[in-house]
């Protein structure tokens, strides 16, 4: 975890963005599997997605990073 952190808080703004939206679809797209009754080969997929999303998240906001990509 230590290492994935180190390596979000090297990337630039504009990379965490794309980043950001990238998750934001496949999280979307996982859910979307697993609502409609889908088989997921890893369940804890979707949970490492989210805490991914927040760590993120959690960056720009100390960065001060204030655009409508990084909000919901």
């Amino acid at each position: 975890m230590i290492k994935e952190l180190k390596e979000l808080r090297s990337m630039s703004n504009e990379d965490l963005l794309k980043e950001l939206e990238s998750l934001r679809v496949e999280y979307r797209d996982l859910m979307t599997k697993i609502a409609t009754g889908g088989a997921v080969e890893k369940p804890a997929r979707a949970r490492n997605i989210r805490r991914r999303i927040a760590r993120i998240l959690t960056i720009l906001r100390e960065r001060g990073v204030r655009k409508h990509a990084a909000t919901r």
